[in-house]
């Protein structure tokens, strides 16, 4: 009869384990033996590499953190640069809302944006904002991001609507116009509705072509 099987783990296999059992489930979710069995390991195994609970919940604010930190602009323009900013803050709160709660509930919600504040001074700087002008478009473009997602999350949590958009939107509720009747009625893309608006946004902040 063969032994059990036994896997090596280091601290990274550990918290990345435990990140996708909060991405899914949330923080509740998260117990050492939860993950010892994720893991296929012993949880002994998790106390060694991580400490208790607690300690394990830390060093995952930490990771999303580092997340966080990560962003970096693209585009050949300020104003295309402080968009993809945008756009990337978006997706890592996005993919992350369980971990974000934590962070936040932590009081660490300044140090997450500063990351992302950062990036977007440097491009607003490079639109020739300064002083109250550039604190101005960089807390406009962060409350638009954070806006938006609260949007996005509230929709998808949201009982199904009747009657929906579908229904309500006839040619006479939007005023003879077929066209915004048929747009209106359809599903929403809120990834093509953030990048215009907040292509709008920054466009009205900067000018497009800075």
């Amino acid at each position: 009869m063969k032994g059990k099987e036994t896997r090596t783990l280091d601290r990274d296999d550990v918290l990345a384990a435990a990140e996708g059992l909060v991405k899914r489930h949330g923080p509740r979710a998260l117990t050492m033996r939860g993950l010892a069995a994720e893991l296929g390991t012993a949880v002994t195994s998790i106390y060694w590499h991580v400490g208790n609970r607690e300690s394990l919940l830390d060093a995952l604010v930490e990771r999303t953190l580092a997340d966080l930190g990560e962003i970096r602009p693209t585009g050949r323009t300020p104003a295309r640069r402080i968009v993809s900013v945008a756009s990337a803050l978006r997706r890592l709160l996005l993919d992350r809302p369980h971990l974000v709660a934590m962070v936040h509930e932590r009081g660490l919600t300044e140090r997450m944006f500063l990351p992302a504040q950062r990036a977007l001074v440097h491009e607003v700087h490079g639109a020739g904002l300064r002083g109250v002008r550039a604190a101005d478009a960089v807390r406009a473009v962060q409350v638009h991001v954070v806006g938006h997602v609260l949007v996005e999350r509230n929709r998808e949590r949201a009982p199904v609507q009747r009657p929906g958009e579908e229904e309500l939107w006839t040619a006479e509720a939007a005023e003879r116009d077929g066209a915004l009747a048929r747009a209106l009625a359809a599903p929403l893309d809120q990834e093509a509705l953030f990048t215009t608006s907040v292509t709008a946004l920054v466009t009205g902040l900067v000018g497009p072509g800075s």
